[in-house]
């Protein structure tokens, strides 16, 4: 019997794949996608893709989307709390498993996997340990296409924001660049898959530039982001 298992959908690449996958592997069965969301600016938490692109992807999908309203910047307390009090009325339903999209951060895996072990769920990572250019190149044979929509400045010059993901676009990374952004160097929204019932249509709206304090260690007090804001067609 097929274990029951949660996606966590953050609209992008590696969560569209890791979709796909999971799919087609007769082990699993996908019954609901789980997003954070920023609650006070009604977007993806670290996208910045609005609410409603968000939930035009899950409907395109045909899969019940479970959003998890977090304050702006909120502490790792806080955050664990939330996702237990979301995972439980989804276990209550027979999920055991929890997916993501992950490729090669260990410490992220281990991480993923111990908050999940302590309220009785085991992590599926479909995408796990794949060479990230052949990532991409599958993505692209299946038909999938996605927009870059947040930049991380520190790797990424603002030309990269807004742009396709395509071949040029990685052709045009810089040296030392992920091609799947997997260190945080770029986000993306996917708008066309081979499991959406149609394309999500979409306008281009502003480029904004937003700032955080930056990671622990960091030499600089700051990181600054570009966002490429997307408006529903």
């Amino acid at each position: 019997m097929a274990a029951s298992v949660l996606l966590n959908w953050s609209g992008g690449k590696d969560a569209a794949l890791a979709l796909y996958h999971l799919l087609h592997d007769a082990r699993y069965h996908v019954t609901d996608l789980l997003t954070s969301v920023s609650a006070p600016y009604q977007r993806v938490a670290m996208h910045g893709v609005r609410v409603e692109l968000l939930e035009a992807q899950a409907r395109h999908i045909g899969l019940p989307l479970k959003q998890l309203l977090l304050p702006d910047m909120p502490d790792m307390a806080a955050y664990e709390q939330q996702m237990a009090a979301a995972l439980a009325p989804l276990q209550a339903r027979g999920i055991t498993h929890a997916a993501f999209g992950d490729i090669f951060l260990e410490d992220l895996r281990l991480y993923r996997e111990q908050q999940l072990a302590q309220v009785g769920l085991a992590a599926v990572f479909p995408l796990w340990q794949r060479d990230s250019l052949e990532l991409l190149r599958e993505f692209w044979a299946l038909g999938f296409r996605a927009v870059v929509v947040c930049v991380n400045e520190q790797q990424l010059d603002q030309s990269f924001c807004g742009r396709l993901l395509d071949e040029d676009f990685v052709r045009d990374l810089p040296p030392g660049v992920d091609p799947c952004g997997e260190n945080g160097e770029f986000h993306s929204f996917v708008f066309e898959a081979p499991y959406f019932q149609e394309p999500v249509l979409f306008t281009f709206g502003e480029q904004v530039r937003r700032t955080y304090p930056a990671p622990a260690g960091s030499p600089a007090a700051t990181a600054g982001f570009w966002f490429q804001d997307l408006l529903p067609a």
